[in-house]
């Protein structure tokens, strides 16, 4: 087990570098530079690039950033958002919003999702099936921006049951929508991979004599069935958990959410580069980190998962 883990550590580690090399080789080719005022004349800008580094091979601006994040936990500091200010203060003042946002989007997602799935499941071809496919197929083919919209309007210009934009004095109410918005593609998949998880596995021997040992239908879902429908959800979730933060770009735009995704929109329009280099960076760091936690869950949820040597078996 610990073989493994170092193992996968080691991998998610270079995956990192890897994304992040790249990064700064796609940013070599963006058009502009975080100097783009007109005012200022070539040698003010060959100055100011020189002042920045940014006159360096993307290698060694790449070899910089990655010695000072190790080293120090040092980002860098913002070019033209917050003029020489450090990364790391912007940063930690809005992930906590985002955080919280996709949590929660999370966490109503994945407890809707189960229960539609569960009922859908037992309920096969009947009108709960029926609703909880077509909630399945509006919730992937709906963008939550769209729903962001829909709820903004209706709930919160219409009702006024809750704020249109964030209010900082009220960070309670006006995280709802936007959770809600974010939470329909969750519900959408978990949903969708609960039911066909367990319309197979209610079609499996196991179930079937588990029933003929006279367990209760209660019993036979909540000890053999559950468990095992409960992986493949797991898998969707653990990349869902990430793509809710960086999915959420638009909706905090709508909502005017204080959090990383506006930063980052705002960073790439004025071509910001260590603030998009620094959040790309978050994301993919914990983009990887899920992953890796999915993994070693799958012993946790069914026992006969076994991490062994190099790899899962089962």
């Amino acid at each position: 087990m610990t073989k493994y883990i170092l193992k996968r550590l080691g991998m998610a580690a270079l995956t990192l570098l890897v994304i992040l090399f790249i990064l700064f080789l796609l940013l070599e080719f963006m058009p502009g530079s975080p100097f783009n005022d007109e005012k200022l004349s070539p040698d003010q800008i060959a100055n100011l690039n020189a002042l920045y580094g940014l006159d360096k091979s993307p290698v060694i601006r790449f070899l910089i950033f990655v010695k000072n994040v190790v080293l120090h936990q040092d980002f860098g500091i913002s070019f033209v958002i917050k003029k020489n200010a450090a990364i790391s203060d912007m940063i930690s003042s809005r992930i906590g919003i985002t955080i919280k946002i996709g949590l929660q989007a999370i966490l109503i997602g994945t407890v809707t999702g189960i229960v539609l799935g569960v009922i859908a499941g037992i309920k096969r071809n009947t009108i709960f099936d029926t609703l909880t496919t077509i909630i399945a197929v509006l919730g992937v083919s709906i963008p939550s921006y769209v729903f962001a919209l829909g709820l903004s309007y209706y709930f919160g210009y219409k009702m006024r049951l809750f704020p249109i934009t964030f209010d900082i004095d009220d960070t309670v109410r006006s995280m709802v929508l936007p959770s809600i918005a974010l939470s329909m593609f969750v519900i959408a998949q978990t949903a969708r991979f609960m039911r066909m998880e367990l319309i197979d596995i209610f079609k499996s021997d196991y179930i079937q004599l588990a029933e003929s040992k006279g367990l209760s239908n209660l019993k036979v879902i909540i000890r053999h069935a559950l468990r095992n429908a409960m992986i493949p959800v797991i898998t969707v979730l653990g990349p869902l958990l990430v793509g809710l933060m960086t999915g959420s770009l638009v909706v905090e735009k709508i909502f005017g959410i204080p959090g990383i995704g506006s930063l980052l929109i705002q960073a790439i329009q004025v071509n910001d580069f260590n603030v998009v280099i620094a959040i790309a960076f978050i994301y993919s760091f914990l983009y990887i980190f899920v992953n890796l936690l999915v993994d070693l869950l799958y012993g946790i949820i069914d026992p006969r998962i076994r991490v062994q040597g190099g790899g899962t078996n089962a």
